[in-house]
C-alpha cells in the first residue's frame, strides 16, 4: 500500500501543478463559442481531394475519363467545399478575439472564402502544370510527367505550397501554415507558404531545402537540396522583439539555378540568368548573369 500511496501522491501533485494557472498561462488556448481548432488530419483529406481534382486520374480514383471527369471533379469539389469551409471557420475562431462577435457572420465568411479559393483551382493547376514540365525538362532522370506528379517529393511540397499560398492571400489565420507543413514534415522541403513563387519552379531532390516567408521568387528558378532562403538577422523594436512581417528574405529572379546546399541569406537579390554553386554562402547582391562558384 505505501507504493500505490507514494504513486497517488506523485500523480495528485503532478495533476495539480499542471492545473496550476501558473504552469499554463502563457501556453494555454480557451476555444471560443465551442468550435474546436483546426484539424490537421481533415486538413490532411482535403489536400488529398485537392490532388484528385488538381491530377485528375493519379490519385482517388484513377478511372477518369472525358465522359466522368464533369461528375468525379463535381463530387470531389463538393466535399472540399463543406471541409473547408468547416476548418476556415475553425482558423477565423482561433484567431478570434472579440467575444461579443457574431458568429453566423464568421459562418458566412468562412464559405465565402471557401468558394473564393475554390475559383482559383483553375490557377494553382496552370502553375502546377508549368512546375511539372519544369522538373521534367531540368531531370534527365525523370521518364515521364506522370513520374514526376506520382512520385516526386518535390511536387507534393510545391504542390502544398501553391494551395496554402492562395489561402493565405484570404488573410485565413493558421490553416495555410498547417497544410505547408504536412509536406515540411513529410518530405524535408518547408516552403513558407507567405513566399510569392513564379511559374516553372523546380526543386530537384529537395530534402532540407528551406524557403522563408518574405522570399519572392520569380520564373524558371530551380534549386537543389539543401539550399536555404532565409533571414539573415531580425530587426527588433523598442522593447527588443523581433518586427513581424518587413521583407527579410532573398529576392531570386527569373533563370537563376541554385545549386546544393547554397546558403542565401537577407533581403538580397539574385540578378536573373545568375548560377548559384554547392555550398556558396550569399549575403549581398549578385548581379544579373553572374556566376558564384
Amino acid at each position: 500500500m505505501k507504493n500505490q500511496d507514494k504513486k497517488n501522491h506523485i500523480l495528485k501533485n503532478t495533476i495539480s501543478i499542471l492545473s496550476s494557472p501558473k504552469s499554463y498561462n502563457a501556453i494555454h488556448k480557451i476555444l471560443s463559442y465551442e468550435i474546436p481548432m483546426p484539424d490537421a488530419k481533415i486538413l490532411e483529406n482535403i489536400v488529398s481531394l485537392l490532388r484528385q481534382i488538381i491530377f485528375p486520374g493519379y490519385f482517388g480514383n484513377s478511372n477518369i475519363t472525358p465522359e466522368n471527369i464533369t461528375f468525379y471533379t463535381g463530387v470531389n469539389i463538393e466535399k472540399v467545399h463543406k471541409l473547408l469551409s468547416e476548418q476556415i471557420l475553425c482558423g477565423l475562431c482561433f484567431d478570434c478575439e472579440n467575444k461579443t462577435f457574431n458568429c453566423n457572420i464568421c459562418k458566412n465568411k468562412a464559405i465565402q472564402y471557401s468558394e473564393i479559393f475554390i475559383s482559383k483551382l483553375p490557377k494553382i493547376r496552370e502553375m502546377l502544370s508549368t512546375d511539372v514540365k519544369a522538373m521534367y525538362d531540368g531531370d534527365p532522370a525523370a521518364k515521364s510527367f506522370g513520374e514526376i506528379i506520382y512520385c516526386y517529393p518535390s511536387i507534393k511540397a510545391i504542390t502544398n505550397y501553391r494551395i496554402a499560398h492562395e489561402l493565405l492571400k484570404l488573410d485565413i489565420p493558421l490553416i495555410p501554415r498547417l497544410i505547408s507543413e504536412l509536406a515540411h514534415s513529410e518530405t524535408g522541403i518547408d516552403i513558407h507558404p507567405g513566399a510569392q513563387i513564379g511559374n516553372y519552379f523546380a526543386i530537384d531532390h529537395g530534402t532540407g531545402v528551406v524557403i522563408g516567408e518574405t522570399c519572392v521568387i520569380g520564373n524558371n528558378v530551380k534549386i537543389y537540396q539543401g539550399v536555404t532562403l532565409g533571414a539573415k538577422s531580425f530587426p527588433l523594436d523598442k522593447n527588443g522583439n523581433p518586427i513581424k512581417g518587413i521583407p527579410r528574405h532573398p529576392i531570386v529572379e527569373d533563370n537563376v539555378v541554385i545549386y546544393a546546399e547554397a546558403t542565401i541569406l537577407g533581403r538580397i537579390t539574385i540578378g536573373k540568368n545568375s548560377i548559384i554553386g554547392g555550398n556558396m554562402w550569399i549575403t549581398k547582391d549578385v548581379a544579373q548573369n553572374s556566376k558564384k562558384i
